[in-house]
């Protein structure tokens, strides 16, 4: 009989992997619990293919967004045209400017008499607004443009922890410029609140076309220009804000289609505010004499406030605030 049970036993041995096997590819019965009917793989949803999860968090049962594709693309190629087509734009426009009107001098040369035109709070406002946005837009062309044209020159290797640390930065040198915003908003916005002589101003192009010089329409504190770039920055910085810190807090507040939303938001954003910090940047530095030190030591020579913000400037002389000067009846 030993040898009939180890004949057996073999026999056991070499059907039971078949057996399972059949076991495993066997068509479930109508009956079955795993049925199509009663268990489906996944929903059909709008265009996207929902799976199922037993997990709190349903959203991660998104198999398919259609959306994720448009929104890749758009991240992909849009944002990157945008941006760097509205920014080598303005630099092509303000660099003809130039070369037709070279810098704006103060006619007739300065006054030697200084006017103080911002504070040292005021001062700290914008660039506290000024250097963390630059930050921030540095950061963000990193992350931005990093794989287009920084990994074919440093290479993967170098690029992970430049981005890694980009993201960082970008993300806490945002609190600086809400509190900077939040400043200048306190500090400047009733003097940029329009008014119909920033018309006129609208109309002849601030002066700033004419070759003869000392043309420039009366002002308050603001001109028509600074206000608009003024009111650019609080609004548009606001949508940042808003936009970023949803970016920052994922699906706190909206599923993975106001994600995508939010981030095209903050892009185009961000390129309109790029060109828009570029022309103030510019005519702070070398489109304009004497504007500069309006933010770098905070007075101005009388003659240039004169020139362009009288009203300002007599508003000044009355309060006793031009250096060398008696306050005005």
């Amino acid at each position: 009989m030993r040898p009939l049970h180890a004949l057996l036993l073999l026999f056991a041995l070499l059907a039971a992997p078949t057996f399972a096997q059949a076991q495993l590819y066997q068509v479930p019965g109508p009956n079955s619990p795993t049925t199509k009917e009663q268990v489906p793989l996944y929903v059909p949803q709008d265009d996207k293919v929902i799976g199922r999860v037993s997990i709190p968090d349903e959203k991660l049962a998104v198999l398919v967004q259609p959306e994720g594709r448009e929104w890749r693309e758009w991240r992909s190629h849009t944002l990157r045209l945008a941006i760097g087509g509205l920014a080598i734009g303005m630099t092509a426009v303000l660099t003809v400017f130039f070369l037709y009107r070279g810098t704006i001098r103060i006619h007739g040369g300065k006054a030697g008499r200084l006017v103080l035109r911002f504070n040292g709070l005021d001062r700290f406002a914008h660039w506290t607004t000024a250097v963390s946005f630059l930050a921030m837009a540095l950061t963000g062309a990193i992350l931005t443009f990093g794989r287009t044209l920084l990994i074919p020159l440093i290479g993967h290797q170098a690029f992970t922890p430049l981005a890694e640390y980009s993201k960082s930065i970008h993300n806490f040198v945002s609190v600086p410029f809400v509190v900077g915003l939040l400043m200048i908003v306190a500090l400047w916005m009733r003097d940029n609140i329009p008014e119909k002589s920033d018309w006129q101003w609208v109309k002849t192009g601030g002066g700033l076309f004419s070759k003869a010089g000392g043309h420039h329409p009366e002002a308050g504190r603001f001109n028509a220009g600074q206000k608009g770039v003024f009111w650019g920055i609080v609004l548009g910085g606001t949508g940042m804000i808003v936009t970023g810190y949803l970016l920052m807090v994922p699906f706190a507040f909206t599923g993975i289609g106001g994600m995508q939303i939010m981030h095209v938001i903050h892009g185009l954003l961000a390129a309109v505010l790029i060109a828009v910090v570029i022309g103030h940047i510019y005519i702070g530095t070398i489109g304009m004499e004497g504007a500069f030190d309006a933010m770098g030591s905070g007075d101005v020579d009388e003659a240039w406030a004169i020139e362009h913000h009288r009203r300002w400037y007599e508003e000044q002389l009355r309060k006793g605030y031009v250096e060398g000067r008696q306050p005005a009846e």
